[in-house]
């Protein structure tokens, strides 16, 4: 019954069963096939069909949450304890900051403690990764902090805490944060991203409209166009540019600075499993100069 509860999973996600079929590989039919033996097995049906949408009903609702803790169970099963035992993929979700910051360290380390595991880099934004991490797709991501509540199966662990600061270009005068923003035109923090809606709040406590010259989510693309002298920005001390010697000036916030938290965000059930205890540990001695530091007790 884990076929069927399988693809159960995957019509909840995608919402129909030709959608579902292409994500795990099965036509329609057979999709439709496994879900009425399902259906039939619990003596309950599970969705509400509209035409193509298959839409979970309270039944469904109330099975999902079990599937899928199903799935974790059967998967658990067969995990070694060593991680040097570990055999196949581990699917990391990361920011780009994240990317050229403090991961390559980290990967470099969790190689060596555990050779046969396959690290398999998936780049994107927060909301994205903590998408495909809730979803299954992925085992582990490393992302910004969310500005909202997240479902209980998933639990995060603070990485990094960075600053905003004022980013302004070398031929702009003045130091006070809050005139140059209102004075300034803004290469704006991407308003949907995680952190450009820290961005927006506190512009808005400022009570500060400004003049948005540019709007986009990768850091160092918008130090490039603030040394350009597109603008000024409001961004986290993070990214490449702070490991070259930027035509820039950077201007702290003070008493008005506020954080962004880099966050690792894995399931609840996978917390404790040793293949995600040794990554954390690569992660927080990614900085250490023992290499030895992070490698499981003999």
């Amino acid at each position: 019954m884990l076929r069927e509860l399988r693809t159960f999973v995957a019509v909840a996600r995608h919402g129909t069963f030709a959608a579902a079929g292409m994500h795990i590989g099965l036509t329609q039919s057979a999709v439709s096939s496994q879900i009425k033996n399902l259906e039939q097995a619990l003596g309950v049906r599970l969705f509400d069909r509209t035409g193509r949408q298959a839409t979970l009903n309270a039944a469904g609702i109330r099975a999902l949450p079990l599937a899928r803790e199903m799935f974790e169970l059967f998967s658990q099963m067969s995990i070694p304890q060593d991680p040097d035992e570990y055999r196949g993929e581990m699917r990391i979700g990361a920011i780009a900051s994240a990317q050229t910051g403090f991961l390559p360290q980290a990967l470099l380390r969790l190689r060596r403690a555990a050779p046969a595991v396959d690290a398999k880099l998936v780049p994107g934004v927060s909301l994205d990764l903590l998408s495909q991490v809730d979803a299954g797709d992925l085992d582990i991501a490393i992302l910004i902090q969310p500005p909202f509540e997240l479902p209980k199966e998933l639990c995060v662990q603070v990485l990094e805490t960075e600053p905003f600061v004022l980013i302004v270009p070398l031929d702009v005068d003045g130091d006070d944060p809050l005139t140059l923003l209102a004075e300034q035109p803004q290469v704006r923090y991407d308003r949907s991203s995680f952190g450009g809606r820290q961005v927006t709040r506190f512009l808005r406590e400022q009570r500060i409209e400004v003049r948005v010259a540019l709007e986009l989510d990768e850091l160092d693309a918008i130090v490039k166009f603030v040394e350009s002298g597109l603008g000024v920005s409001l961004i986290p001390r993070a990214g490449l540019w702070l490991e070259r010697d930027v035509k820039l000036r950077v201007i702290p916030l003070g008493d008005l600075t506020f954080h962004r938290e880099v966050v690792l965000l894995m399931r609840r059930s996978q917390r404790d499993l040793p293949l995600h205890r040794l990554f954390t540990r690569c992660l927080s001695k990614a900085d250490s100069p023992d290499e030895n530091s992070v490698l499981p007790s003999p």
